[in-house]
């Protein structure tokens, strides 16, 4: 190619200020992250602007003639916000990195990736979801329970009483998620074991598998990913990756999250978490499609370094596996 691609980056700011749950913003990027991002396209020779995803994106996004979007906007608002950039910019032939809107927002919505990969005979904890907190508990169900936003990622909405083991724990809990973050309640069984999450990156035989991360726990009285021990990574957890584990077990998750990955007709990159239980299930427990790539803190990234990639690596990979799928030369 005789000219420099344009590439755009769609994101979505923090902005601070008073918010109704500490966690509300969670999702959300610092300025420093998208400069980042803008950096390691530049590296690669390609001209960069930054749009943010806002209303004013539909204008900006068409007063140039873009050959990429790199999208890592999270949207403002409802169950399919991650799919609204993505849609917009199939609706105007725009090429984009990541999966498209279909694939975020079954993603970004718990209940019912679990229905369809329980389909796909894909291990998941039983769950049930709640849209108001008066619904009666399946008798399925077995205790101990654990109550997460049906439609939020970062952890939002788990705390360190998200993990219930009785009818009363339960309504308070049901409680505070429908009335605070203003969604429905997914319910599900709580799965006591190990934790890993999986990040791949690539498309048809050019998909891998990257090192598995275990989140380990430092103190026995955590048990779960909760939005105050994300926050304090490093401190409440170790992260290692690669886990260790035995070869048969590695084999086992990256089969399950490559199986994944394809049945939701992923692209580019994504990461998957899944519980080891006691007595040797593996439970998948949600997707990201839409990863965090905020360096040093987000898991994605922890576990490109673990893979042998600089930051910078892991942002152009991601973008050159776009650009080889929609046949854009580099």
């Amino acid at each position: 190619m005789d000219r420099k691609l344009n590439i755009a980056l769609a994101y979505n700011l923090k902005k601070g200020g008073l918010k109704e749950n500490p966690d509300d913003e969670a999702e959300l990027d610092e300025i420093s992250t998208v400069n980042s991002i803008s950096d390691a396209i530049k590296e690669m020779g390609f001209n960069v602007d930054l749009i943010e995803a806002t209303a004013e994106f539909v204008t900006k996004i068409t007063e140039k003639k873009f050959d990429m979007v790199f999208n890592f906007a999270e949207g403002l608002k409802g169950r399919g916000r991650e799919a609204q950039i993505p849609a917009f910019l199939n609706l105007m032939g725009i090429p984009f990195t990541g999966s498209d809107e279909t694939t975020l927002a079954v993603g970004l919505d718990k209940a019912l990736c679990k229905r369809i990969l329980g389909y796909e005979n894909i291990l998941t904890p039983k769950f049930q979801l709640f849209t108001s907190s008066s619904q009666k508990l399946n008798k399925k169900m077995k205790f101990p329970l654990i109550i997460k936003p049906n439609a939020e990622g970062s952890s939002k909405g788990i705390n360190d009483m998200s993990v219930v083991n009785n009818e009363e724990e339960l309504l308070k809990s049901l409680e505070f998620i429908i009335n605070r973050y203003h969604c429905d309640a997914l319910v599900e069984e709580y799965i006591v074991g190990r934790e890993f999450t999986v990040g791949l990156i690539g498309n048809g035989d050019r998909l891998r598998v990257l090192p598995i991360m275990e989140i380990i726990f430092k103190d026995p009285d955590t048990k779960f990913y909760s939005y105050r021990v994300k926050s304090n990574t490093g401190i409440d957890t170790n992260m290692e990756c690669p886990a260790p584990i035995d070869k048969k077990l590695e084999k086992k998750i990256q089969k399950v999250a490559y199986e994944i990955f394809n049945i939701l007709n992923c692209r580019d990159v994504a990461r998957i978490d899944f519980r080891y239980s006691e007595d040797g299930k593996l439970y998948f427990i949600e997707i990201n499609p839409l990863p965090g790539l905020v360096d040093g803190y987000s898991d994605l990234t922890t576990i490109a370094k673990a893979d042998g990639m600089t930051y910078n690596n892991l942002i152009q990979n991601i973008l050159e596996e776009a650009l080889k799928r929609e046949c854009i030369n580099l």
